[in-house]
């Protein structure tokens, strides 16, 4: 009898062509290269797979990259995988990103057919313009097609994403593609604001810009920062109008239709995450797999236990993972706490107090006294039904808020 529960995310890093703001890990490759990483990745299934045997599937999110963008066979020979080797719930929520102009209603009937119940689509604006400067594939009359063929081949549970704050965006420009994302009645909203990475092309055409944002100036693209705000209140207010609650930051959605696999992330349920890049969380372990797509094929073909070592003396912890794993490392009390409190003030519902207790023999007041009596003193936090969540107002300085429950 199965009595853990467990979500699998499972890394695509390839895509057609990198966004000009991506700084995922995620690169365009050839079929070739694609077959080998998948099979690849079938082995890691099998392996964990085969060590995981007391834990039953609760969710499953396909990621990257471009999910979609793999052929059809490639899929399947994944889903098989997948079946074959860990106990899937019979309920669990199968999550595929995907693009629009990467998919075809073959491609979204055999999703359909083979477990897949919910898509999150990659929209970010509905303004031709503006998807072109971020660098995107489509247009948004392609993403219409796409969503068409989606309702059409039966999936009744979707997302769509929506980014704020792009250059040369106005908050009109913006509730504009938020009211027809909202005419379009999906299930869930995913809407962010834009982050400039270091590393992207973004970061060396807009860097000065950015610091000007960041300094309230005006400026030259990117919008102000008053004019990003007046963005985020929209999201807010138009959302909420018709009919989605904000159950995180920067997510909304219908009621009962919340994203199962992204709550487990912000409740730390136990995560393994499979193939390039991917992060794991279980039982309190991190792993981090490598980033070197040569390393990853090669080390997969003979998995292997590894030892990793932190700290010297008395304070050496010993953690063991794979020769898939760049990092695998033991958190402390402290560290737990701490992600207990961040990740789960992310949610509107905030944490439980009698979870606290549960999970670390005391009341959270024995910890967090102090920042909880602050932050309720200056209109952030607030105590109800058993639970500690941040306030509208807290949510809008959720950073300077979640600070404070480091230890």
């Amino acid at each position: 009898m199965k009595t853990k529960n467990l979500e699998l995310y499972i890394h695509i890093p390839f895509c057609v062509k990198k966004c000009n703001y991506c700084d995922f890990l995620s690169f365009p490759c050839d079929e070739s290269t694609q077959r080998e990483y998948i099979s690849a990745l079938i082995r890691e299934i099998g392996f964990y797979g085969a060590s995981m045997r007391d834990y039953e599937v609760s969710t499953i999110y396909f990621g990257g990259g471009t999910p979609s963008w793999l052929d059809e066979l490639q899929m399947m020979r994944l889903l098989d995988a997948l079946g074959e080797h860990f106990t899937i719930s019979k309920n669990a929520e199968v999550t595929m990103e995907c693009n629009p102009g990467t998919v075809t209603g073959g491609k979204l009937a055999l999703y359909r057919k083979n477990g897949i119940n919910r898509l999150s689509i990659g929209l970010q604006s509905t303004d031709n313009r503006e998807l072109n400067i971020l660098g995107r594939i489509h247009t948004f009359e392609q993403f219409l097609k796409t969503y068409e063929l989606a309702r059409n081949a039966g999936f009744s549970n979707i997302n769509i994403d929506l980014m704020s704050g792009i250059p040369s965006q106005s908050a009109e420009s913006f509730a504009k593609s938020l009211k027809r994302v909202i005419n379009l009645k999906p299930e869930h909203v995913s809407a962010y604001s834009l982050i400039i990475e270091k590393g992207t092309p973004f970061y060396d055409k807009y860097k000065f810009d950015l610091v000007k944002q960041e300094a309230g100036m005006q400026p030259d693209m990117l919008p102000h920062e008053d004019e990003v705000y007046r963005m985020y209140k929209l999201t807010q207010m138009m959302l909420s109008d018709a009919g989605y609650k904000r159950y995180e930051i920067s997510n909304y959605a219908k009621k009962g239709l919340e994203c199962k696999h992204n709550i487990g992330y912000w409740t730390r349920e136990n995560y393994l995450g499979l193939g390039l890049g991917a992060a794991s969380l279980i039982d309190d372990i991190r792993y981090s797999n490598t980033r070197d797509l040569y390393e990853y094929l090669e080390n997969t073909k003979q998995i292997e236990t590894k030892v990793f070592s932190a700290g010297e003396g008395e304070d050496l912890v010993q953690t063991m993972g794979t020769n898939l794993h760049i990092s695998a490392e033991q958190l402390s009390r402290h560290a737990v706490m701490e992600e207990f409190m961040f990740l789960g003030l992310r949610m509107t519902d905030g944490v439980s107090r009698l979870d606290f207790e549960r999970n670390f023999g005391m009341p959270i007041e024995a910890v967090y006294q102090e920042p909880i009596m602050e932050l309720k003193q200056e209109g952030l936090l607030v105590a109800r039904e058993g639970r500690i969540a941040l306030t509208e107002q807290g949510i809008d300085v959720a950073n300077y808020a979640m600070a404070k429950f480091l230890l």
